[in-house]
């Protein structure tokens, strides 16, 4: 067996819209540059609009031959364009998880949005009006996912894409009163159950970088204005390096 390092750039809420031209570029040419696959943590959007995914389009140009892995995020669905949203990346090379998974350069990446509910004791439940039945079965069902996704993969490292956070760590910093729409502990038992290496989420602009699962498993907040302002010396993107063990063929 040989042992390789595969350099994982991240960022999250990236919120390409109308006066984006240009500007994500340079994070774009800098993640070509020190990164051997780039994923991207949802809110790619301001709005799902159209126009948008275009602008991110050519935005991405840098990243051409390296591979792009993306969620989706709240604001890639405001237009009801999500479906149109998905097919435009997949157009400019994007693989976009929806609860599903993929396996590049030796490493398993499983992905879904999740959704909100809340963390621990404080987690949202079924019951009451309808209205907050359906607000949890959302968040169920993007654990579902997500579980789902983990388990089609051989890989002995795993990766796992959120928008929103599985763990309240990565929250802090953010107004408690809004904890229950950043994220949601249903999402974490599939990842401790399965293993994963490293979890990546966006969506907590205000919270803070780095926490863990219950089972010690790291997850980092990735939401690009949260990366500018604790990180303002280097690119907005996280690198992560994943040692990827390969089997030795004789000729």
């Amino acid at each position: 067996m040989t042992e390789e390092r595969v350099r994982v750039a991240a960022v999250g809420d990236i919120h390409c819209g109308a006066d984006c031209e240009g500007t994500l570029r340079p994070m774009f040419e800098a993640a070509a540059r020190e990164a051997d696959i780039l994923l991207l943590l949802g809110d790619l959007t301001k709005y799902g609009k159209p126009e948008e995914v275009e602008l991110l389009r050519h935005e991405l140009e840098p990243m051409r031959g390296i591979p792009v892995v993306a969620v989706l995020g709240n604001h890639d669905f405001e237009s009801g364009n999500e479906d149109r949203v998905k097919a435009a990346l997949a157009d400019a090379g994007v693989t976009v998880l929806d609860g599903t998974a993929t396996t590049m350069l030796g490493i398993g990446f499983a992905g879904t949005k999740g959704f909100g509910g809340g963390f621990g004791r404080r987690s949202l439940m079924a019951w009451g009006e309808q209205a907050t039945k359906a607000f949890v079965q959302e968040a169920v069902d993007e654990a579902a996912k997500l579980e789902r996704a983990l388990g089609e993969l051989r890989t002995e490292q795993k990766v796992v894409l959120l928008h929103y956070s599985p763990v309240h760590e990565t929250i802090v910093g953010e107004p408690e009163q809004i904890a229950p729409f950043l994220g949601s502990t249903r999402l974490e038992e599939p990842i401790d159950r399965f293993r994963a290496d490293v979890v990546f989420h966006g969506h907590a602009h205000y919270g803070s970088p780095d926490g863990r699962t219950k089972s010690g498993i790291p997850v980092h907040n990735v939401a690009m204005p949260l990366l500018q302002r604790i990180f303002p010396d280097r690119p907005p993107f996280r690198l992560v390096e994943i040692a990827v063990r390969r089997a030795l063929h004789a000729r």
